[in-house]
């Protein structure tokens, strides 16, 4: 006696629904990442027309009624000479990003700049292109 299978399951793979799937999170990672911004502090930063090719090691940021913030985190300007030595070491060569916004008095511009000449880093004034 010859017995036979009655129910043959057929073994095939179709990748058309996880394309699609793949797909559709690309597009909703391409978009949700391009709202997304960098610094949270918003500041106007003056023009200007020269381009710096080096690479700071953090950031200094003024905003317009003068605080001081050390990438993210608020310092006082007290504060902000132990903070950068906390971060950045006694590494000479090493460059910061100054933003300060357009408003800020130039007074407050210039003790960041005798900070940073005095532990011998290297300052880059961050501008909106022309």
């Amino acid at each position: 006696m010859a017995f036979s299978q009655r129910n043959k399951i057929n073994i095939s793979f179709s990748s058309t629904g996880m394309t699609d799937v793949v797909f559709n999170l690309l597009i909703f990672f391409m978009l949700t990442s391009t709202l997304v911004h960098p610094t949270a502090l918003k500041l106007l930063l003056p023009k200007g027309s020269a381009q710096s090719a080096a690479k700071p090691q953090t950031t200094v940021s003024i905003t317009a009624d003068q605080r001081y913030y050390v990438e993210q985190q608020p310092v006082s300007l007290a504060e902000l000479e132990a903070a950068l030595r906390q971060k950045l070491g006694n590494n000479p060569d090493t460059y910061i990003s100054l933003h300060a916004d357009k408003n800020v008095p130039f007074e407050s511009v210039v003790e960041v700049l005798n900070i940073a000449q005095a532990n011998n880093y290297k300052l880059i004034i961050a501008t909106t292109p022309k």
